[in-house]
């Protein structure tokens, strides 16, 4: 008896047999690989995935105050061969001004943050004048919208936190994501773990607070949120007040940020003797 072997012929097969790529992938691949390409959802997978990989990245935290703005940045690049003057900065001066912080691909941030500087550099030259903090965060934020929308090229894969003054709307601070869009904020939080650092401002933020409170405050956040253990090599801190009628940007060396982690770790100490103590008595 001669046994009869049905093979599907390759068309067939590539549709419809369980041995190739359903349908259903092929087509939702073809949304995937392509920037500009919506898919039946409405949604573009490139940008979100770009938006996404800021969730990866080292923590920034932007505080505003009454008397100024801080922000803070989680350092990951420690190593004791590092040169800190060979740009692993992770907070940028974009003119007198205006600074910004970055989380995501450093190699996209430094590129953003040269056009920010020319740009700032280009308005003061022709209006003498520096330029408002509002109109730099939208330049730079056009110009990441565009790279969305053009065949060939891929988002920005960085989000940035800008501080900043000028004599229209005083203290200023913004947020901006891969796809372009910028928002005004007091207090937020980009990066990984920024959502549970965003719960904790969202309790505690006090916008009435000055500067040094505010700074114990994002010692505090940063201890609480990051993945690792918090010590002065891993954190930077940059503040911008207005003194004298200039404005001033200072960032923090290495030994008053271990001061101020010292001062964090003995108040929680102190708390939680004190919580130990308050179980004990009610035992008793």
């Amino acid at each position: 008896m001669v046994k009869t072997v049905f093979r599907c012929a390759p068309l067939t097969c590539k549709f419809f047999c369980a041995c190739r790529t359903p349908m259903a992938d092929l087509h939702s691949r073809r949304y995937d690989t392509r920037t500009t390409t919506f898919s039946p959802e409405g949604r573009l997978y490139q940008v979100e995935y770009a938006m996404e990989a800021i969730n990866h990245a080292a923590m920034c935290i932007g505080l505003k105050c009454k008397d100024g703005i801080l922000i803070g940045v989680e350092n990951r690049t420690v190593h004791p061969l590092l040169d800190p003057l060979a740009g692993s900065e992770k907070i940028y001066k974009l003119n007198d001004n205006i600074a910004c912080s970055v989380a995501g691909i450093t190699s996209d941030a430094n590129t953003l943050v040269g056009i920010l500087r020319l740009q700032a550099a280009r308005y003061e030259l022709q209006n003498k004048e520096a330029i408002p903090v509002q109109q730099l965060v939208e330049h730079v934020a056009n110009h990441k919208q565009f790279f969305t929308q053009i065949g060939g090229k891929r988002p920005f894969g960085v989000s940035m936190l800008y501080m900043g003054w000028d004599e229209r709307h005083d203290y200023q601070m913004y947020m901006s994501d891969p796809s372009g869009n910028f928002t005004g904020w007091k207090g937020i939080c980009i990066g990984a773990n920024s959502q549970a650092a965003m719960s904790l401002l969202n309790q505690e933020y006090d916008p009435s607070a000055d500067l040094k409170t505010m700074t114990k405050f994002c010692v505090k956040v940063l201890a609480k949120t990051l993945d690792v253990k918090i010590s002065a090599e891993k954190i930077e801190l940059m503040s911008l007040q207005r003194v004298d009628d200039k404005t001033v940007m200072k960032k923090l060396r290495k030994e008053d940020l271990a001061a101020l982690i010292s001062e964090y770790e003995e108040l929680e100490k102190a708390k939680e003797a004190a919580l130990l103590l308050q179980q004990q008595m009610k035992k008793s």
